[in-house]
């Protein structure tokens, strides 16, 4: 059977900037035949996320996530159906998802490292189960409810940078279900912002590349902030910990803006930031 796959044809560096040369699409041959314990599953939905710029390193730094392997498929989470099996509780036609799914059209896999998912459970909407019903979704709700500290009726204040992605417009959502009484979003483009807004939840979003983040954080968190999520790190980080409360709490979700550098995880705040946290006993911790 001839499938298509997408491989890591060289890397970008540890400090360099990937392209789509980095990549290259070829035609391979997998079996017909699969043996006792696998499927064959067609290939619905991949999911291409932050982290995997990690993973085009030599070394991820992480021992939670193995680097690409030059001239070998790149993987990811993904959900497909099954074409054919030979797994005693997978049958043709189950929709299955993996956080280790292969880039390619079809592939033959171990079905004891399958999870059978529930169109039901989604309204027929099977990407969802990469978002909002996998783990970007897990993901939001446990850095909210075990780093974000949120008390209902304390009227707290939430700040999330990266507030468009899968995790952040989640996370702003959550954070008003938790109890938060204002939740301001930063994202890249005034489309994003409005849909924040209108669409989302979030009380007000600012377009971080339209004047100062810093100005505009100010203006529509008079009270400060208590409690921030994290996904980009950076100048626009600089900028939220700057205007962050006494005792206030900073989930360390992701840090974008810094995915390109040689640097270690999570990258250190620069030291009039550094000088802020500590003065102001910030916590700053990962997700889970």
């Amino acid at each position: 059977m001839i499938i298509q796959r997408v491989v890591l044809n060289s890397r970008p560096g540890k400090n360099g900037v990937p392209v789509p040369e980095n990549f290259r699409m070829e035609e391979v041959t997998i079996p017909d035949k699969i043996q006792e314990g696998q499927v064959c599953v067609r290939t619905l939905y991949l999911s291409v996320d932050p982290y995997m710029r990690c993973r085009m390193n030599e070394d991820t730094d992480a021992e939670y996530l193995r680097a690409w392997k030059l001239s070998e498929v790149a993987d990811g989470g993904g959900v497909g159906i099954v074409e054919d099996s030979k797994h005693t509780h997978l049958v043709k036609g189950d929709f299955v998802t993996s956080f280790n799914w292969p880039w390619q059209t079809k592939a033959i896999l171990d079905g004891s490292l399958l999870q059978k998912l529930n169109p039901q459970l989604v309204d027929g909407h099977l990407s969802y189960f990469l978002g909002a019903a996998g783990i970007t979704g897990l993901t939001a709700l446990l850095g909210m409810r075990e780093k974000g500290h949120v008390i209902p009726g304390a009227n707290q204040t939430m700040v999330v940078s990266g507030a468009a992605g899968s995790c952040g417009s989640l996370a702003g959502q959550i954070g008003h279900l938790e109890g938060c009484s204002r939740v301001v979003g930063i994202a890249g483009t005034d489309e994003k912002c409005s849909i924040l807004v209108s669409e989302m939840g979030f009380d007000a979003a600012i377009n971080y590349k339209k004047g100062s983040v810093a100005e505009q954080l100010q203006e529509l968190c008079p009270a400060g902030v208590d409690v921030y999520f994290d996904n980009v790190g950076g100048d626009i980080s600089d900028a939220v910990i700057s205007q962050m409360n006494q005792n206030s709490h900073i989930i360390l979700c992701g840090q974008i803006s810094q995915y390109n550098k040689d640097m270690s995880y999570p990258p250190p705040l620069a030291p009039a930031v550094e000088e802020i946290q500590k003065a102001r006993n910030i916590t700053r911790s990962e997700r889970l």
